[in-house]
């Protein structure tokens, strides 16, 4: 991985910095927007999740929920706001049992019931009072829809006294999720005492605000309430004992489809299918990670946003392969240690600045594109007259680099002259050749790239063409064949423009031949340019020479014509001497009458 130098100068260390100020300042934006607050929702739940599956933590302090269902209902046959006698006898069998602490999430009424039943309050008041001589016991009392707190008959109160009573509310995140323990519940975050909180304290447990441990213990099950008044019944305070003794209780409704509330994962064991969960879970939960010391601490908002500095720094990274990995490799862990914390209580928020790490690498390769883009627009626009497509295309690529040098490459050369154009050029102005040239050019180039010819220069009205690099190609020898003809073809087209014009016609050679030779960038380190060394160069522009006094316009060796697919039309002429070299073989060919001019 490579990061990009701080001391640049120039434009461009400019634009970078430029860049890096706006990436951070808009990740920042986005720090406080909904969707990264909910990303990080979500990963935490997911992790609750996976460590809840995988990776439990254990509970050495049980908490027994009692549940209200609707067998308790029936068998009692009478409405749940007038259970007071039962609640009274759930009192009486847990004073039996010697609980650690009692929470009550049962609504009480606000005026006395004893006028529909003589005797209904004092049931209830005998049980509170009965179960106060041996454990705590906490009254849940609720808001009302103004937020104002719900009224309890005063009796009740009066004997759960100030510890005995704690609000039964939860605070939801944005997404509608239960998530956290917070008794600053107050309109200006005064501290609001939970019924949960509360137990809590009369247990000696410290309070601690943050997240519920949602990995903590195993699923609830509960123990229905009218099994707890049959053993109350029976009077036995042996079984009621080794149900809840010591251990923290908490009585609510688990009827269905009430009270639900959404979590992060599932706490009920006997409905795993259930999207939502009952309250009382809630509360039993909040209580196990009270118990347990292991409310879940949040980082605060500064270690957030220094994270998200530090994310923001990935803008410098150089676009590639190694920084990819790495960056990948460092957000994989990253959110395996904010895992491995959270197991232990802790929350580190990773997720969003992993993301923004990812987004600030991302908007710096979609910078460094956009300026190869432009930059090869640029090379495109100022360098496509001097090189070939299939060269220009490979430098683009970045598969041809300028470094000094060549490799051994099979190809087939071509080479093109006017023929008399020295007489004809001192017959006309210099003006008038250079345009006779260029529209030659123009023709004769056009059909040596159709047919995936590499440009290696023009030489006064000459031009040396090679094909089978920077490309390789399976038919190199029938590629500058097929442009050949082409170029014979348009020249007779160009030399009918000329007899339009008046002008006189134009007559070429052509000579092609195969061979190996040196390919790559030539010349000094400052000056240098893409062509072909070798005999066969050297060759294949004899052959050219050839062609005058052969008669024919094209000539190639006999290495070409054994690598065409269709060599009938060449016209065998024998051995030639070349100037300084041995003689060569040569075949003739001229274009069929038809299309000569």
């Amino acid at each position: 991985m490579s990061v990009s130098s701080l001391s640049q100068s120039g434009p461009q260390a400019t634009q970078l910095r430029i860049g890096f100020a706006l990436v951070l300042a808009a990740l920042l934006a986005v720090q406080f927007t909904p969707p990264a607050r909910l990303l990080e929702l979500a990963w935490v739940d997911l992790q609750f999740r996976l460590l809840r599956q995988f990776a439990p933590l254990p509970a050495t302090q049980e908490v027994v929920v009692v549940g209200i269902d609707d067998a308790s209902v029936r068998e009692m046959r009478q409405p749940l706001a007038i259970m007071h006698a039962e609640l009274g006898r759930f009192l009486e069998a847990m004073a039996m049992a010697g609980p650690g602490a009692v929470g009550f999430d049962v609504t009480l009424p606000q005026t006395s019931y004893d006028g529909l039943k003589p005797g209904l309050d004092a049931a209830l008041l005998r049980g509170m009072l009965r179960l106060r001589q041996v454990a705590p016991l906490v009254l849940g009392i609720t808001i009302d829809t103004a937020g104002k707190p719900r009224p309890v008959h005063p009796p009740f109160l009066t004997v759960a006294g100030p510890e005995g009573v704690g609000y039964v509310l939860v605070q939801p995140d944005q997404d509608g999720t239960i998530r956290r323990f917070d008794e600053r519940l107050g309109e200006r975050g005064e501290v609001t005492p939970t019924m949960i909180g509360q137990l809590a304290r009369r247990l000696g447990a410290p309070i601690d605000y943050g997240l519920i441990h949602f990995a903590l213990g195993p699923d609830f099950d509960y123990v229905p309430l009218h099994e707890v008044l049959a053993l109350h019944a029976a009077g036995d305070a042996a079984a009621l004992g080794r149900r809840f003794g010591g251990k923290a209780v908490i009585l609510g409704n688990v009827l269905p489809l009430e009270d639900q509330l959404k979590l992060p994962v599932r706490l009920a064991g006997w409905d795993k299918d259930s999207e939502t969960t009952h309250g009382v879970l809630v509360l039993a939960q909040q209580l196990r990670s009270l118990l347990e010391g292991r409310i879940v601490r949040p980082a605060g908002e500064a270690v957030a946003l220094l994270l998200l500095g530090v994310a923001a720094l990935a803008w410098w990274l150089r676009p590639g392969p190694a920084s990819a990995l790495g960056l990948g490799a460092g957000a994989l862990a990253a959110l395996g240690l904010e895992l491995a914390l959270l197991r232990q209580s802790s929350h580190l928020p990773l997720a969003w600045p992993a993301l923004a790490a990812l987004l600030a690498a991302g908007a710096r390769g979609a910078l460094e594109a956009w300026h190869a883009t432009r930059e090869k627009r640029w090379l495109r626009a100022a360098f496509a007259g001097f090189v070939s497509p299939d060269v220009l295309r490979e430098i683009l690529g970045g598969r041809l680099q300028p470094r000094l040098g060549g490799e051994r490459r099979e190809v087939c050369l071509l080479f093109s002259d006017i023929r008399g154009f020295t007489t004809l050029s001192e017959s006309l102005p210099p003006e008038e050749v250079t345009r006779l040239l260029d529209r030659y050019f123009g023709r004769m180039v056009a059909a040596i790239h159709a047919h995936g010819g590499t440009l290696d220069k023009f030489m006064g009205d000459g031009i040396m063409a090679f094909f089978g690099a920077p490309q390789a190609r399976e038919q190199p020898c029938a590629d500058a064949f097929a442009a050949a003809r082409d170029m014979l073809a348009a020249l007779a087209e160009f030399n009918r423009e000329l007899a339009g014009e008046g002008r006189p016609p134009l007559a070429i050679g052509i000579g092609l031949n195969y061979g190996a030779a040196v390919v790559g960038y030539i010349g000094a380190a400052d000056r240098h340019e893409y062509t072909a060394i070798g005999d066969v160069v050297n060759a294949a522009s004899r052959i050219e020479g050839l062609t005058k006094e052969a008669g024919y316009p094209l000539l190639v060796s006999r290495a070409v014509l054994e690598r065409l697919p269709e060599p009938d039309d060449f016209v065998p002429l024998g051995e030639r001497a070349i100037k300084g070299r041995a003689a060569v073989e040569v075949f003739g060919w001229r274009p069929a009458p038809s299309h000569a001019d």
